[in-house]
């Protein structure tokens, strides 16, 4: 079940609202910038995601923030101008450790420069206790974020045995609609989303969707 913090969070009730058909036209909480491993510079990135006409998203670099302010600073633009733009959340793909695996953990909607997250945004992976998955849980739940696990299914793990551990170090849930096969136009894979997706409603936990672009196109990886 949900932490009542997380309950509460704004970007709750959004995220109730993904479904398998969500990404990427209408929400994409997983995509990178050249501040971390993609291809996109923010501005284009912005420029892509207006053209889409996103209703949210969440720009998720690992280990780095630098992307946001000049896509938040863009959708602005566009709103004085009195057209729409999408609803950006602050987030950040961190890597740690759970159940003796390396995984991605998203961290979203959470509070800019909080201190928690300090060693977690400084462009490369931490070492020593803070690479385990509570310390990463703990720094972003404590900056009020949401605690997702990326693409559970692309680990050494089977995602069952990973969600279960996630679930009982508190996370909020996990990316769902992911795909898994990484075709030129994102579509997710059913079969096995759509276990995730069981998986996380039987526990009552949040479900996420992103394109995990790494290039020019936000329509695919």
């Amino acid at each position: 079940m949900l932490r009542p913090e997380a309950l509460s969070h704004p970007l709750t009730p959004v995220l109730r609202q993904v479904r398998a058909d969500s990404c990427p036209e209408r929400f994409n909480f997983h995509c990178h910038t050249i501040c971390s491993d993609g291809s996109f510079h923010p501005e284009h990135l912005a420029d892509e995601a207006l053209a889409i006409g996103l209703e949210h998203l969440a720009v998720t670099d690992h280990h780095a923030l630098a992307a946001h302010g000049a896509i938040a600073s863009a959708f602005e633009a566009r709103r004085r101008r009195g057209e729409p733009a999408p609803v950006l959340w602050r987030g950040v793909e961190i890597s740690c450790l759970l159940e003796g695996c390396l995984v991605h953990v998203l961290g979203l909607g959470f509070a800019e420069e909080h201190p928690s997250l300090h060693p977690y945004l400084q462009g490369t992976s931490v070492v020593g206790p803070a690479l385990r998955a509570e310390a990463v849980v703990a720094a972003i739940q404590a900056a009020g974020g949401l605690v997702l696990l990326a693409h559970p299914a692309r680990y050494r793990l089977p995602h069952q045995r990973l969600i279960a551990a996630a679930a009982d170090l508190g996370f909020d849930g996990a990316e769902v609609w992911y795909d898994y096969a990484m075709r030129p136009r994102w579509q997710p894979t059913e079969l096995v989303c759509e276990a995730i997706a069981a998986d996380l409603e039987r526990r009552g936990l949040l479900m996420s969707c992103g394109t995990d672009t790494h290039g020019l196109v936000l329509h695919g990886r």
